[in-house]
């Protein structure tokens, strides 16, 4: 069950990313797990898989860093660290 609750925040992270960036849609994802997060990245991919499933993040491509750092502050935390959105062709101006 933490997993899933993992999975829900991070979705709700790129979903507000998302709508700060006027809708584009992601992409790409980069995630990276501490050293000491107690998930491999084969078992997070695995629970990102199942929690976009059938959403419009559907499509999203993971890349999962994983951290050796032991001493790193942040070792026991899994982070977003990029969201690459879709590039938005600019709206063309009407002229009259």
């Amino acid at each position: 069950m933490h997993e899933m609750s993992l999975m829900r925040d991070l979705l709700e992270k790129i979903n507000l990313i998302t709508k700060a960036n006027e809708g584009a849609r992601p992409v790409a994802v980069t995630v990276k797990l501490g050293a000491m997060s107690h998930i491999s990245a084969g078992h997070f991919r695995e629970h990102f898989d199942e929690a976009i499933r059938g959403t419009p993040l559907e499509k999203v491509s993971l890349s999962v860093i994983v951290s050796e750092d032991l001493d790193d502050p942040r070792a026991q935390d899994i982070l977003l660290e990029s969201v690459e959105l879709e590039e938005q062709e600019p709206e063309s101006e009407s002229r009259m």
